[in-house]
């Protein structure tokens, strides 16, 4: 699991500079296409969910991809449709059953700072 882990996020090269505000220069479409990579990968990890531990799963997806690179990005890119869309398809990959057994108002630990930032 551990090289695993480390072959992904040595692919998700995401770069960690602030907001690029044209965005059709070449560096905010790369950064963009590493957003959805890192998406779609995102929803990939969460699948083998069941399969190894949950909190392997939620260590890879949630504290390394979306709290190290995603949401970086997220916090990044201003208030308005595009930040929402980014927002639903961070949580569209997310499975219901992680939030099951939680009482009303709370949340996981790893979706603490993401949770804040919605509720923006």
């Amino acid at each position: 699991i551990k090289q695993k882990i480390i072959l992904i996020l040595t692919f998700l090269f995401l770069p960690m500079n602030s907001t690029v505000k044209d965005k059709s220069s070449l560096r905010s479409k790369f950064q963009e296409r590493r957003f959805w990579s890192a998406v779609k990968l995102l929803s990939n990890v969460v699948l083998w969910d069941g399969i190894i531990q949950e909190d392997k799963v939620r260590d890879l997806g949630l504290s390394k991809l979306l709290n190290r690179y995603l949401l970086l990005n997220i916090l990044n890119t201003p208030l308005g449709p595009d930040n929402i869309e980014k927002c639903n398809k961070v949580v569209a990959c997310l499975p219901e059953r992680w939030f099951q057994d939680l009482k009303d108002g709370s949340t996981l630990p790893e979706l603490l700072n993401f949770s804040q930032h919605v509720l923006q």
